[in-house]
């Protein structure tokens, strides 16, 4: 079942559903500035990045489980 918009939690992967600790959204919630997200520092595979429900793009990060067994690699 497709995550409908209104279900996407911005703070889970949309690939497995298991939280993504995107800084973006720590300090969102926490009103606490954090340091720049781990995602700024990998290169995403493009195939990776099409996994991704529509619904969910630049919506919802990838966590680092997933980018690691897809082959993200350092920036």
């Amino acid at each position: 079942m497709d995550p409908s918009p209104a279900a996407i939690d911005p703070c889970r992967c949309p690939l497995c559903g298991q939280p993504n600790g995107c800084a973006n959204e720590i300090a969102r919630a926490t009103g606490q500035a954090q340091p720049p997200c781990w995602c700024t520092t990998v290169a995403f595979a493009p195939e990776l990045l099409a996994r991704v429900p529509p619904e969910a793009q630049r919506k919802a990060c990838i966590c680092a489980a997933c980018a690691a067994c897809a082959g993200a690699v350092p920036r």
